[in-house]
């Protein structure tokens, strides 16, 4: 009997050991994870070739400071030929946005058109998609967050996987990317995103696995 007992505690002890190797290993492969994601985020809005080049279509994910103006200016500098704003609360029109971005309501309100549907990063992508589908268009300059690019782009990709994304971040003057770590909020909204980040790449991969 006592064989048997040391050969149970045994066991438990190695499952135990095991588990906590796993949970260590899982958890240095997360903050590496991290640190390379908080990096990897744009520090600069594009400029030169980047900057200047056009495409059928400029899509803004509203939800954060500045989206909007700068999707406005790349409109009004004929970076595309009509912007598209996804995840408007409804009952905003467009000559409210105009006004709220300090711009004449008869300025460029024939070629934008709001989007009502979506209440999140994926229903972005589908409502964008969408849209892209009855205009006929095939290229975008996505305009969001420096920070909620990376999982923009994978969404999009997955909805049209065959239209041409260009990448416009944003940078927001109130996420500190330098030592973020050192300032709460930002730090907060960088894991929140990271950990998004992970659900939406698994997700990719089942994707193209899938597709083959």
């Amino acid at each position: 009997m006592r064989s048997v007992h040391r050969r149970r505690n045994g066991m438990v002890a190695r499952a135990v050991a095991f588990l906590l190797a796993g949970s260590l290993v899982a958890a240095v492969l997360w903050l590496g994870g991290l640190v390379w994601y908080a990096a990897d985020v744009p520090r600069s809005s594009p400029a030169g070739a980047d900057a200047e080049r056009k495409t059928d279509a400029i899509v803004v994910l509203t939800g954060g400071s500045n989206r909007l103006g700068t999707g406005l200016e790349l409109l009004a500098a004929g970076r595309a030929k009509k912007l598209f704003v996804s995840g408007v609360y409804d009952g905003v029109e467009v000559q409210e946005l105009l006004k709220l971005s300090r711009r004449s309501p008869t300025e460029m309100e024939c070629c934008i058109t709001l989007g009502y549907s979506a209440d999140s990063t994926i229903g972005n992508a589908y409502e964008t998609a969408d849209w892209m589908r009855d205009q006929g268009f095939r290229s975008l300059r996505l305009v969001t967050a420096n920070y909620h690019m990376r999982r923009s782009l994978l969404e999009l990709s997955m909805a049209m996987p065959d239209l041409e994304l260009v990448p416009h971040p944003v940078v927001a003057p109130t996420v500190h990317l330098d030592e973020w770590w050192m300032w709460p909020g930002t730090a907060n909204l960088l894991i929140n995103e990271y950990n998004k980040l992970l659900v939406v790449g698994l997700r990719w991969m089942v994707h193209r696995a899938v597709k083959g």
